[in-house]
């Protein structure tokens, strides 16, 4: 049998409502429906050659890879938030100089802490665009900023749903933008060296977009952004001299540093 990009199942409790979601969401990303049955994510994976198993549940999306499973959960973004509402600063936002009715276009959505966070401070008069390459965790994520629930802390649901996911390579997407089309332009690709702590990491790991982020992409980010670019980075990596960075942020402490391109009125 030739080998199948991903196969769109659902759980093993399902109802009809389930299965015809399952439906519709293979139909919208052009992959296989199979009924699980009593079948098994692994007998799945190796009658058809499949690394993914995309299985939709009542709860959610979850994407079996070969790394672990992926799925939404806020995750960090709870307790960055929490920590934001208690008075505390958050590097991030301080890098970006963030405030209520500013737009942000984040190129590398990925798991979207940092989207949710950008979200809830520039609030209901701004705007945060998520971009995201790779079709499966666009899926996975999307379902997830719009349907996870939650009543903690206050706000957190609601900028969730606020965030736009287009499902585009930034490169291209970028070079489709007006001048001064966002005030912030915001990369987190994955890190050129991994921290060693971030295990949770291996089944974003498995399905992220690795590359670097290129000079072209940067220059385009500049034309775009209005205020600054911003780089989230290993605090040792040697990315932000490269991508020329002129101001460099992030805790005496922390392992994650922020790379600051700022835009000058007439560039």
């Amino acid at each position: 049998m030739q080998s199948i990009q991903c196969i769109v199942t659902t759980g093993h409790k399902y109802n009809a409502m389930v299965v015809q979601t399952a439906k519709q969401k293979a139909a919208e990303l052009n992959l296989l429906f199979i009924a699980r049955e009593n079948l098994s994510i692994e007998s799945i994976q190796t009658t058809y050659q499949t690394p993914f198993v995309l299985v939709v549940k009542k709860t959610g999306l979850v994407l079996a890879t070969p790394e672990g499973d992926f799925f939404f959960h806020p995750n960090m973004a709870q307790l960055r938030l929490k920590n934001l509402l208690k008075g505390q600063k958050d590097n991030m936002i301080e890098a970006m100089q963030l405030k209520a009715g500013m737009e942000v276009l984040d190129c590398t959505l990925g798991m979207a802490s940092d989207a949710i966070i950008a979200s809830f401070v520039v609030g209901v008069r701004g705007r945060v665009v998520g971009l995201e390459a790779k079709v499966l965790m666009a899926a996975v994520v999307q379902d997830g900023l719009k349907n996870f629930s939650t009543l903690e802390p206050l706000g957190l649901q609601a900028a969730m749903k606020r965030i736009e996911v287009i499902q585009q390579e930034y490169g291209n997407y970028l070079k489709l933008l007006p001048d001064k089309s966002f005030d912030v332009v915001y990369f987190d690709p994955m890190f050129r060296h991994p921290l060693k702590e971030s295990l949770h990491l291996l089944p974003l790991r498995a399905l992220a977009d690795h590359r670097a982020v290129t000079i072209e992409a940067i220059n385009e980010a500049r034309r775009v952004a209005r205020q600054c670019v911003v780089v989230k980075e290993n605090s040792r990596s040697l990315e932000f001299v490269r991508l020329g960075a002129n101001r460099v942020v992030g805790g005496k402490y922390s392992h994650v540093h922020y790379g600051i391109i700022d835009i000058k009125p007439n560039s």
